[in-house]
Formats: structure tokens, C-alpha cells, sequence
């Protein structure tokens, strides 16, 4: 089964989430709304990469603890363009800052590109 990570990003908040790629049933999520990351942060100038970093962290453990075969074993497939190209707000760097935090954390991510 694929793994597929969704990255969405507005101006204040932002959202990181795995489903599986045949159902797009949610496997684990992270949000920058979700009361313990509104509380740490400084939400109202925006999502910098601090924030992105940790809703990528959180996304991390949650998927480790709830799907450990994702988290721990197969990882996760993203294609990058996708992602970045959803929004016309520059949100590039915050889904890089995702992954990277994935990757931190343990979890693999496999990238792809369809400009290739």
C-alpha cells in the first residue's frame, strides 16, 4: 500500500497529513490549529518554518505511535511540485521544512517531481 503525504499551507496556519493513496483514508495528522501548536506558537503573523518544523515533528511521532508500518517501515511518497504548486502563496520552503522534519524524525519520504 502507498503512503501519500499532503502538505496544505495558508497564510496563518498550516496542515500536514498522511492517507493512503488507493482510499484517501487519513492515516495521521498534524495542524497548526490543533490547540497544543496554537498555544506555542505566534500563530497571527503566519506560518514560519519553526512552526512548519513542528507540525512535521508531531506529524513524525503521530505516525510512529498510530502507524507504525508507515512511520517505522514503508514511509511516505510526495510529489513536490504537487504540493508546493497547490496555493499561490509561496509555501515551498514550508513543505521542504516538513519533510525535513519527517526525515529528522525517522520517517522516510520518497520525493518525486513530475517536471522530471
Amino acid at each position: 500500500m502507498r503512503y501519500v503525504l499532503r502538505v496544505f499551507v495558508s497564510a496563518k496556519h498550516m496542515t500536514a497529513k498522511v492517507v493512503e493513496g488507493n482510499n484517501g483514508r487519513e492515516v495521521a495528522s498534524a495542524s497548526s490549529v490543533e490547540h497544543a501548536l496554537r498555544s506555542a506558537f505566534q500563530w497571527g503573523k503566519g506560518c514560519d518554518a519553526r512552526s512548519a518544523a513542528s507540525v512535521g515533528e508531531v506529524l513524525a511521532m503521530r505516525l510512529k505511535t498510530e502507524a507504525p508500518e508507515v512511520g517505522v517501515g514503508g514511509g511516505v511518497h510526495l510529489n513536490v511540485e504537487k504540493e508546493i504548486d497547490k496555493k499561490s502563496v509561496d509555501n515551498g520552503d514550508k513543505v521542504w521544512t516538513v519533510v525535513n522534519a519527517l526525515r529528522n524524525r525517522g520517517v522516510k519520504v520518497f520525493v518525486t517531481d513530475d517536471r522530471s
